[in-house]
C-alpha cells in the first residue's frame, strides 16, 4: 500500500471488501480526501456494535483525511433491511431527531474537534425534498430490478419467504442517492460501511460514475464477531452502550475485561489507539492473558470516558474480585424503603431488582450456590430481605456467579 491509512486499515484487519483498492490507494497517497460512513438513528445513542465504524474515521483523521458522519434521518423513516428478518417498526419524525442528538454526543468524544474535524450531515436535507417522479426519472432508470434482487439484504429475506415491504426494497436506492449527494456538494470520494452494506455501496459508486461521471469508492469492514461467534456489542444483558447515562463506566469496562481469550489481541488491533508495534510487543511479552485484558479494558474504556474513569474502574474491579471488598463505582441499583419495610422474598427481590430476569432463574441461581450477599453464599431460596439488612452501610453487595456484582441502595 502506498497510502498510510490503507496500509493501517490492512495491519489492523479492517478491510474485508473494496471496490478498486489499487486506485483508491493511489488516491489516498496523493492528499486528502473526504470520506463517509452513514449511522442509522433507531436508538438515542450508539453502541459497541457501531465502534468498529467509528474508529476508522477516527483513523482518517490520524492519516490526514477528512470524516463525513452522515446521519441517518431520512432513511431511518424508511429502515434499512440488511441483516433483518423483518420490517422496521416506523419512527415518528421528532423521535429520530432527539435521537441524531444523542449520536452527535458520542462522537463529540471518539472524533477530534477541531484539525481536520468531521462533517456532520443529516439526509433528510435532501430526501426530505425529493420530487417522486423527478426521483424515478433522474435515478430510479438507473437501477435494475433484476440487480437489485440478487443482493443480501433483499434475496435472504425472499429466499426464507419473509416480508420485504416496498418501502424497505427503496432502501438501496436512498442511501445510493446520499453517496451520490455526498459527492457532488462535498467531493466525498469514498464511503465506509460494514460487509452488510456492500451491495448498497456498489450502487452509489454506479450512481456517481454514471451521473456525476466521476470516480468513487466503496470499501467495507469485516462482520465483528466474539469467538463464540455473537455479533459484536450483543451481550445477554442487551447492548453495550456508548452513552454513560445507559451504560456506567465500570460496566463498560467490565465488557472488554471480559473478552475471549482468543480475541484479545485482535480486539487490541480494533478498538484501540495503541500502535500495532507496541501490540506486537505485548502479544510477545506478555504471557498472562488476564493482563492483557485489562489493558484492552482500560485503553478502550479511556477512549470513550477518559482515563481517570478507566482507572476508577479498575480499581473497582481489583477491589471487588480480589479484596473481597465492595469498590465505589460499582453499578448500583436503587430500591425503595416502602418494599423493604414489610420485608421481601429473596427470589423476588432478586427480580426487582433486575439482577435476575425470573425468579425461576434467581432459584436456580441459589441453588446452585451462585448468589451471595455481602460476599456470603446464599443457600436459603425462602430467605426474606428486610430494611435492617442494609443498616451498616444503607446498601448491600450482591454477586451473581464470578463476574457480576451490584450494589443495592435504599432509596
Amino acid at each position: 500500500m502506498k497510502s498510510t491509512f490503507l496500509k493501517e486499515m490492512s495491519d489492523r484487519g479492517y478491510i474485508n471488501q473494496c471496490t478498486d483498492i489499487d486506485n483508491l490507494d493511489e488516491l489516498l497517497s496523493k492528499g486528502r480526501i473526504k470520506a463517509y460512513i452513514g449511522f442509522d438513528c433507531t436508538a438515542d445513542c450508539l453502541h459497541v456494535g457501531s465502534l468498529i465504524q467509528i474508529m476508522i474515521l477516527r483513523l482518517l483523521q490520524k492519516h490526514g483525511h477528512q470524516p463525513i458522519v452522515l446521519f441517518g434521518g431520512g432513511t431511518t423513516l424508511i429502515g434499512d433491511p440488511s441483516g433483518k428478518d423483518s420490517t422496521r417498526k416506523i419512527m415518528q419524525k421528532k423521535t429520530i431527531k432527539n435521537n441524531i442528538l444523542g449520536i452527535r454526543d458520542n462522537f463529540k468524544k471518539l472524533l477530534k474537534q477541531k484539525k481536520n474535524k468531521a462533517i456532520f450531515v443529516d439526509n433528510v436535507n435532501w430526501l426530505g425534498k425529493l420530487n417522486y417522479i423527478n426521483f424515478l426519472r433522474e435515478v430510479g432508470s438507473h437501477f435494475t430490478i433484476n440487480k437489485m434482487l440478487t443482493f443480501d439484504s433483499v434475496k435472504i429475506r425472499l429466499e426464507r419467504k419473509q416480508s420485504l415491504s416496498y418501502m424497505e426494497f427503496n432502501y438501496m436506492i436512498l442511501q445510493a442517492y446520499d453517496f451520490f449527494q455526498l459527492n457532488k456538494k462535498y467531493n466525498c470520494s469514498l464511503q465506509l460501511g460494514g460487509s452488510d452494506q456492500w451491495g448498497n455501496i456498489v450502487n452509489g459508486v454506479e450512481l456517481i460514475r454514471r451521473i456525476n461521471k466521476k470516480n468513487s469508492y466503496g470499501l467495507t469492514t469485516p462482520l465483528i464477531t466474539t469467538a463464540s461467534g455473537a455479533k459484536m456489542g450483543k451481550t445477554e444483558n442487551g447492548a453495550v452502550w456508548l452513552n454513560e447515562k445507559k451504560l456506567s463506566a465500570y460496566d463498560y469496562w467490565q465488557f472488554w475485561r471480559n473478552t475471549d481469550d482468543k480475541d484479545v489481541v485482535k480486539f487490541l488491533k480494533y478498538f484501540t489507539d495503541l500502535s500495532l508495534s507496541e501490540i506486537s510487543k505485548l502479544e510477545t511479552n506478555e504471557k498472562n492473558i488476564n493482563k492483557l485484558k485489562i489493558i484492552l479494558a482500560n485503553e478502550a474504556t479511556a477512549l470513550l470516558h477518559g482515563k481517570k474513569k478507566a482507572k476508577d474502574a479498575e480499581n473497582t474491579a481489583k477491589k471487588t474480585f480480589e479484596q473481597g471488598g465492595v469498590g465505589k463505582n460499582l453499578p448500583i441499583i436503587k430500591i425503595k424503603k416502602s418494599i423493604l419495610i414489610n420485608g421481601v422474598n429473596v427470589l423476588d427481590f432478586l427480580n426487582l431488582t433486575k439482577i435476575m430476569s425470573s425468579k425461576s432463574e434467581a432459584r436456580r441461581a441459589i441453588k446452585n450456590k451462585g448468589v451471595k450477599i455481602n460476599d456470603i453464599a446464599l443457600s436459603n431460596i425462602d430467605k426474606i430481605i428486610n430494611y435492617e439488612d442494609f443498616a451498616k452501610n444503607n446498601s448491600i453487595k450482591i454477586s451473581f456467579g464470578k463476574k457480576k456484582h451490584f450494589l443495592i441502595k435504599v432509596d
